[in-house]
């Protein structure tokens, strides 16, 4: 069995698993597996990362400093939303009327 073959059975089982394994979808499970795979061929590679090797450090000498993360905005707990003047109510909410169901 190829390569290609093995990548179009590993396709297919994700597809079936996915879709609950359901029964009488091989051809079309096999049919997507299959342009999965010519895809996945006709990709352009990308270079593996040179995590450990000794041009890693090179590489990294002659990047750019990484850029600072912003800091988190904070949100604003919800009781600070609207002020209440002392000596008035806080306006009570109506509850929402159920949706209607739309029209088919």
């Amino acid at each position: 069995m190829s390569t290609d073959d093995k990548r179009i059975r590993e396709f297919a089982y994700q597809i079936w698993e996915s879709e609950g394994q359901p029964d009488g979808q091989e051809e079309r499970h096999w049919e997507m597996a299959r342009k999965l795979a010519e895809a996945e061929a006709l990709a352009p590679k990308k270079p593996p990362k040179a995590a450990g090797s000794k041009t890693a450090g090179k590489t990294a000498e002659t990047k750019a400093p990484a850029a600072k993360p912003k800091p988190a905005l904070k949100a604003k707990p919800a009781s600070a939303a609207k002020v209440i003047p002392p000596g008035e109510k806080a306006a009570e909410k109506k509850p929402r009327a159920p949706r209607k169901p739309s029209a088919i």
